[in-house]
């Protein structure tokens, strides 16, 4: 008896695709101090600009949108639509402080939740609280009174159908199930012990990622052999995460609120980044830290950048230390008088700079 062949099933896919057009203006603002006093809810429009062939000017009010005391602690900023040629448009926008590199600032950018529709009842969106005066005022990207603000627009300019593959394939979740392997310690063949806390681990794992571990547990070291070895030097939490690093290439979202101290975190990360070799991580902890400089964490920032060999992120110290009420402010502090002692050679590198 003969056995049917199946049918054969047509399969086909197609997706509604909505293409968008983007661009950027930036606001200098030169003479910062001069602006302030202006008074809650006043603004200084800035030039117009074009993107996506509509008209655009940034607000920028110097003490606030609002007229109430609190509202004079703050800077806000507003993107705004000249309807001379459009009753209304969708758009989503974004503000970001830019430093002196003109780079966007992580910790001062802001993005819309969701697309905003322009038009005659709301003709500007933005943020009330974009960056508190004083936040500004005691950091380094403000120099010489002046300051620069970066927006970014993205406007829908055409909905279209397009063919789609009939097979999706997934984005990589590798890390995840690496992540996962970790955590459940499956065929771990090695224990570290750091503070009073025991990580099992895979030695291979560890080798593929750091020459130092490398070295350690696959070398000619006594390590090679031994199930449990002590790690000195380094905090468990410290540890954790550089292990969650080494298997995921991610940084747990727990380094980012650290008891609110995120640039000690970052500090320690970065230390033990570079005891073992693993320089993504010591960069990425370098850039986090370039973002967390203040008048409280400049001075050890310095020195962690001077003792591991971190150029940008030293730069970034000389940058901020160059404002004389910074530099003042940060000389009567305890981190400094350690900083005069630990690393002289900096401080006389600092006194060139200024001298510039």
């Amino acid at each position: 008896m003969s056995v049917p062949c199946p049918s054969s099933v047509d399969m086909s896919a197609s997706a509604i695709v909505a293409k968008a057009v983007s661009g950027s203006h930036i606001l200098k603002i030169d003479g910062y101090s001069r602006t302030k006093g202006l008074g809650n809810g006043k603004f200084i429009k800035s030039e117009k600009f074009a993107i996506g062939g509509h008209r655009w000017r940034m607000l920028y009010y110097p003490d606030g949108d609002v007229v109430s005391e609190k509202a004079a602690d703050w800077i806000s900023i507003y993107l705004a639509f000249d309807r001379a040629n459009a009753n209304e448009v969708k758009a989503q926008f974004g503000f970001s402080l830019l430093d002196q590199d003109m780079q966007p600032v992580p910790s001062y950018s802001r993005k819309s939740k969701k697309t905003r529709t322009f038009s005659s009842k709301d003709t500007a969106w933005g943020f009330r609280k974009f960056i508190r005066r004083k936040e500004l005022e005691e950091s380094s990207y403000l120099k010489d009174d002046v300051f620069s603000v970066r927006c970014d627009v993205t406007l829908t300019t055409e909905i279209v159908t397009q063919s789609q593959p009939a097979v999706q394939v997934p984005p990589s979740d590798m890390a995840q199930h690496l992540g996962q392997l970790l955590s459940a310690s499956d065929g771990a063949d090695v224990t570290f012990h750091v503070g009073g806390e025991s990580f099992p681990a895979h030695r291979y794992m560890l080798a593929a990622r750091s020459s130092v571990f490398k070295a350690e547990l696959l070398g000619a070291m006594k390590e090679k052999t031994a199930a449990h070895v002590r790690i000195d030097g380094v905090e468990a939490k410290v540890f954790k995460a550089l292990l969650h690093f080494i298997y995921t290439d991610s940084l747990p979202a727990e380094t980012d609120d650290d008891g609110g101290d995120t640039a000690a975190m970052a500090q320690h990360l970065l230390e033990a980044a570079d005891r073992y070799n693993i320089e993504r991580l010591k960069l990425i902890c370098g850039d986090k830290l370039c973002n967390l400089i203040n008048r409280s964490t400049v001075a050890t920032t310095l020195a962690l950048a001077e003792q591991h060999g971190c150029g940008a992120l030293k730069n970034a110290c000389f940058k901020f230390l160059t404002s004389p009420g910074n530099l003042k402010a940060v000389m009567a502090s305890e981190d400094y008088e350690h900083l005069k002692r630990s690393c002289p050679s900096l401080l006389e590198e600092l006194v060139a700079k200024l001298a510039l």
